[in-house]
């Protein structure tokens, strides 16, 4: 397998996870399907574009919709004709991607809270295809020491998508 483009830093503190959810999305392809965990987590037609995200901040939304996957069934089989025309179809490794079965988050040490690496929370991880090119984001519930948000109690975590694989065909 040819080397990916990037491949994520591993935190200074992270936890291990034994499960997760998965969730997958397409964007300027023709045709686009994954396939993971035996479920079509994508099953576009065969000449059905899928258009380009409808906005910038739209990360935040993305979800691992198909929950409750132990860690790892074989890899994930995409599928599609990117923009140019020419068709694509690989394996994505999931396992391969995630082998040491750590948490992957962009929070510093010192904002963690004492009880961050016990959440007990299985992360969501969130494939994209985007014309040529397929990203893998972990998206973990990770616990702050302090709100987000000054006076907000409710603020006290961060759910980002964090980038942790991307490969470009």
């Amino acid at each position: 397998m040819a080397q990916p483009d990037y491949v994520a830093p591993r935190p200074e503190v992270t936890w291990p996870f034994d499960g997760h959810s998965f969730g997958a999305y397409c964007h300027n392809t023709v045709g686009c399907k994954v396939l993971y965990a035996n479920f079509y987590e994508v099953r576009h037609e065969p000449d059905e574009v899928a258009p380009p995200p409808e906005s910038a901040g739209l990360q935040r939304y993305w979800h691992g919709g198909h929950g409750g996957i132990d860690n790892f069934p074989p890899p994930a089989v995409v599928t599609w004709r990117s923009l140019d025309g020419v068709a694509h179809e690989v394996r994505i490794d999931i396992g391969e991607i995630f082998k040491d079965q750590q948490v992957i988050h962009n929070v510093p040490a010192d904002k963690l809270a004492w009880n961050a690496t016990k959440t007990g929370m299985n992360p969501s991880i969130i494939l994209v295809v985007d014309d040529r090119t397929i990203s893998v984001y972990m998206k973990a519930f990770v616990v702050l020491k302090e709100p987000r948000t000054p006076g907000n109690p409710h603020s006290d975590y961060q759910r980002e998508p964090v980038l942790a694989w991307r490969r470009t065909y």
